[in-house]
């Protein structure tokens, strides 16, 4: 069963300093749940209030990749592709996911202004690890 978006928080990311490009430390109390939240998280990076977005566009994607750590920047790549090629913005994501498959069903809009644009999702010191609330991640952004 899927995940939907709900309200962001605070809680779920936040945006860390960082030399050269941007980054944010994204948590999830699971797996799911910490995809959803860095989507999120870059969303807003790149269009700001993710409510201001329209809700009419629907895609589906497919991702498979040999660890989780490459299967986030997959996910966050091809979002990304679709904010600089189309400005199509998403903030709803129905996810089904393993630890090397993703499948899911994203919904949201063009975005009147990108405020970041995001060139690449990077690995630099990407690692997903436990914490006692679950899940946490620091993902680097060039931009």
């Amino acid at each position: 069963m899927g995940i939907l978006a709900g309200s962001m928080s605070e809680e779920n990311f936040e945006v860390i300093e960082h030399t050269a490009d941007w980054a944010i430390r994204v948590r999830g109390k699971d797996l799911s749940q910490l995809f959803r939240h860095a989507a999120e998280g870059m969303s807003i990076l790149m269009a700001g209030e993710l409510e201001a977005l329209p809700l009419d566009v629907s895609r589906t994607v497919t991702l498979k990749a040999y660890d989780v750590e490459s299967l986030l920047v997959e996910w966050l790549s091809e979002l990304a592709y679709w904010a600089e090629m189309e400005q199509m913005v998403f903030r709803q994501y129905d996810l089904d996911l393993t630890n090397l498959e993703l499948k899911a069903k994203v919904r949201g809009g063009r975005a009147h202004i990108l405020h970041k644009h995001i060139k690449a999702v990077t690995y630099h010191n990407l690692a997903i690890i436990e914490t006692d609330e679950g899940l946490e991640t620091t993902i680097v952004f060039d931009v």
